[in-house]
């Protein structure tokens, strides 16, 4: 994983921006797809793996913060 050092306001938002565009990119596919089979076992599936991955990318940043702040 690479470290990016957040400093300002427009750093974060940059960051969010492609932190984002990543999710969607491994992720979004994978719902679409499931999506246009119908299945709604595999909708709910793909759909929890799209939203752990933006957890993820959330746990992420606050555990940063937290670092800092110690």
């Amino acid at each position: 994983m690479e470290t990016t050092t957040i400093a300002n306001r427009s750093d974060f938002a940059q960051w969010a921006v492609e932190r984002a565009a990543a999710i969607v990119s491994d992720q979004g596919a994978n719902l679409a797809l499931a999506a246009r089979d119908g299945a709604d076992e595999r909708i709910a599936e793909t759909g929890n793996a799209l939203g752990q991955a933006i957890v993820n990318a959330l746990l992420e940043v606050f555990d940063g913060l937290i670092d800092d702040a110690e």
